[in-house]
């Protein structure tokens, strides 16, 4: 299975519009849009072998990505 990031605009593909304005104008969406990113991006990184980090630490940052992805699209919804 290829490895692939999760960018917001593609889990969210949807919300596009509503995406660009949040980032536009709500600075707490804006942080934690920026978090979301980079946690994904250090996930694809350790996936694919690019940066080593143990399992346990894997598992940690993909529940936070998780979590951040949640507080995101409640604030999409809204």
């Amino acid at each position: 299975m290829p490895i692939s990031h999760h960018p917001l605009i593609e889990e969210f593909a949807e919300y596009k519009d509503a995406i660009h304005d949040l980032k536009m104008n709500n600075s707490h969406f804006r942080r934690l849009a920026n978090e979301y990113e980079g946690i994904d991006k250090s996930i694809f990184r350790a996936e694919q072998g690019i940066e080593v980090v143990n399992d346990d630490y894997l598992d940690s940052i993909k529940k936070e990505r998780l979590h951040l992805k949640d507080l995101i699209y409640s604030m999409l919804r809204k």
